[in-house]
C-alpha cells in the first residue's frame, strides 16, 4: 500500500529491459498496440490503437495538444576558431533571443559568437544562467523558423539512439502551434483519417496548447516525491475548447485527455479557476501525483513512461498506484514498446 504522505521515488520504479525501448515509430501510426484499462477496476484489455473507436461513445470529447515541435537541435562552429558547438533551443525569451543548452559549454562564454548552416544563422552568447544554460541572441537574413526548419534536427529524447528518417514522424498530424522542445507523444498514434472517423461517429475533438519543455525528461532526483519541483511550461486554452468541455460535462459525456500535457493543461486551468474551465493562458508548474483530485478528466490516452518519472506518477494519480504498477508489469511481460515511439494505454472511466 502506498503511503501518499511519504512517497519515495523508488515506489515508482519498475524493471524495463532495454530492448523494449522503441527506437523507431510503427507504420502506419495507428498500428501501435493499445492497453485499454478500466480506471476503476484496473481490468486490462489488449488491443491496437486503430480500434480506439470501440471504446469511445457519441458525445465523448478528446482533448489534443496541438503544439508543434521545433527542430531545435543545431550544429555549428565558433566564429573565430571554427571549433564544434551544439545548441538546443529551450525557450524563446523575445523576438530573436532564446534560452539554450549548449555543448561543450566551456566554449560558450558571454560575447562568444557562433555560426550555423554555413552562416545562414548566427548567434552571440549574451548571458550565462545559474543552471548553466545560456541566453543567445540570433541573427538571420531569412525567416528564423524557416531557417531552423532547414538546418535543425528534431530534439529526440536521449533514450532514442537511432537517427530519425522523417522529421514528421516526431510531429502529430494536427501539430499547429510552434514551440515545443519535445513531442506530445500520445498524439503520435493518430492518423488524419482516424480523427475524421471519430468525428463521424459523434466523438468531438478539441485542442489545447502546451509547449512541452525539456524538463519533461528531467529525472526526479529527490528521494521524497513531494520535494521535487516541476518545470514551467506555457499553455493556452481557447474559448471554443472551454465551451466544448463544459458542454460535454453538462451532457454527461466523458472528457478524455490525449497525453499528460493535455491532462496538465486541463487540470491547471481548473485549479487556477476554482474548478471551472474558462479560456485562459499562462504558465503552469502543476505536479500531479497520487492523492491529486482530478476535476476534469474522465479518461487518458498516454504512452508508457520512464521509471521514477513525474509522468508515471501522474498516471498513478489518475488510475491508482496498484493498478498502474500492475499494468506496467503486464506491459513488460507482454513486450509492449515503451516511451516516445512506443505503444499506449487508454485509461477510461466506464
Amino acid at each position: 500500500m502506498l503511503d501518499i504522505n511519504n512517497m519515495k521515488r523508488s515506489d515508482f520504479y519498475y524493471d524495463l529491459p532495454q530492448e523494449l525501448i522503441a527506437q523507431t515509430p510503427v507504420e502506419p501510426r495507428n498500428a501501435s498496440r493499445m492497453m485499454k484499462i478500466n480506471r476503476q477496476t484496473g481490468e486490462v484489455v489488449h488491443d491496437h490503437f486503430y480500434n480506439l473507436c470501440n471504446y469511445l461513445k457519441k458525445g465523448d470529447l478528446l482533448v489534443l495538444n496541438d503544439s508543434k515541435v521545433l527542430p531545435a537541435r543545431i550544429y555549428g562552429e565558433r566564429e573565430d576558431t571554427g571549433s564544434f558547438i551544439e545548441f538546443l533551443l529551450v525557450e524563446q525569451k523575445e523576438n530573436m533571443v532564446w534560452e539554450i543548452l549548449c555543448r561543450p559549454g566551456k566554449k560558450a562564454k558571454i560575447g562568444t559568437r557562433f555560426v550555423f548552416g554555413g552562416g545562414k544563422l548566427k548567434a552571440e552568447i549574451i548571458d550565462v544562467l545559474e543552471d548553466g544554460n545560456r541566453i543567445a541572441r540570433f541573427e538571420c537574413e531569412e525567416n528564423f523558423f524557416a531557417t531552423l526548419d532547414e538546418i535543425g534536427q528534431m530534439p529526440l529524447p536521449p533514450y532514442i539512439t537511432e537517427k530519425l528518417k522523417d522529421k514528421d514522424r516526431y510531429q502529430t498530424v494536427y501539430a499547429h502551434e510552434l514551440g515545443s522542445s519535445a513531442a506530445p507523444t500520445a498524439g503520435l498514434h493518430f492518423t488524419e483519417q482516424q480523427l475524421e472517423d471519430l468525428k463521424a461517429m459523434g466523438v468531438n475533438i478539441a485542442y489545447v496548447t502546451l509547449h512541452v519543455g525539456l524538463g519533461t525528461f528531467r529525472p526526479v532526483k529527490e528521494d521524497k516525491v513531494l520535494d521535487h519541483k516541476m518545470h514551467r511550461e506555457h499553455y493556452e486554452l481557447s474559448r471554443e475548447t472551454a465551451d466544448m468541455i463544459n458542454e460535454t460535462k453538462k451532457n454527461g459525456g466523458r472528457v478524455i485527455a490525449v497525453g499528460t500535457t493535455s491532462c496538465r493543461t486541463l487540470e491547471s486551468v481548473a485549479a487556477f479557476n476554482d474548478g471551472k474551465i474558462v479560456p485562459c493562458d499562462g504558465y503552469t508548474e502543476i505536479f500531479i501525483y497520487p492523492g491529486f483530485e482530478f476535476k476534469v478528466l474522465d479518461g487518458l490516452v498516454t504512452n508508457f513512461h520512464l521509471p521514477e518519472s513525474t509522468l508515471i506518477m501522474l498516471v498513478s494519480a489518475f488510475m491508482g498506484y496498484e493498478n498502474t504498477m500492475n499494468a506496467y508489469k503486464i506491459a513488460v511481460e507482454e513486450k509492449y514498446r515503451f516511451f516516445s515511439f512506443g505503444d499506449c494505454m487508454l485509461i477510461i472511466s466506464e
